[in-house]
């Protein structure tokens, strides 16, 4: 059991820290201290996003990001909908917001699988999964009809 050290011995500036195990000692380095260009504001945080998102981002991911928006904007007009005019036909609202929930993970799952950066992790995943995403979206558009 190593002894404890007084705080006000070392500073971690001053010396490096180094780890034991098993007879071997590894240097662990200081902390690295992020760069610090300007103070951005928000708005210009939020255009160097977009602007890197635009650029590196394939079109078929552009494509299911954009139809992932248009699920959540869908689902939110049910919600408001359903607190403005009521819930008489509870079952039907139900139904519509299950769907698009359920459309919107469907979505997710292929979103992750095709993402490039997620290549090795999905390595084994066919080239099928489009075809997968569309009957699991009519399986569960019959469910939801029966419903």
């Amino acid at each position: 059991m190593a002894p404890k050290r007084n705080p006000r011995d070392a500073t971690p500036s001053s010396t490096t820290a180094t780890t034991q195990s098993s007879g071997t000692s590894t240097p662990i380095p200081p902390p690295i201290k992020l760069k610090q260009s300007s103070n951005l504001n928000p708005p210009e945080i939020a255009l160097g996003v977009w602007q890197h998102y635009v650029e590196t981002t394939p079109q078929r991911t552009k494509l299911i990001d954009v139809f992932m928006v248009f699920l959540v904007a869908v689902g939110c007009l049910q919600f408001a909908y359903c607190l403005i005019s009521g819930n008489y036909p509870f079952n039907a609202f139900l139904s519509g917001f299950s769907a698009t929930v359920g459309q919107f993970v469907l979505t997710a799952s292929l979103r992750i699988q095709t993402n490039v950066e997620n290549k090795a992790e999905f390595s084994s995943v066919s080239p099928e999964r489009y075809g997968i995403h569309l009957l699991s979206s009519s399986i569960s558009r019959l469910i939801l009809i029966c419903f």
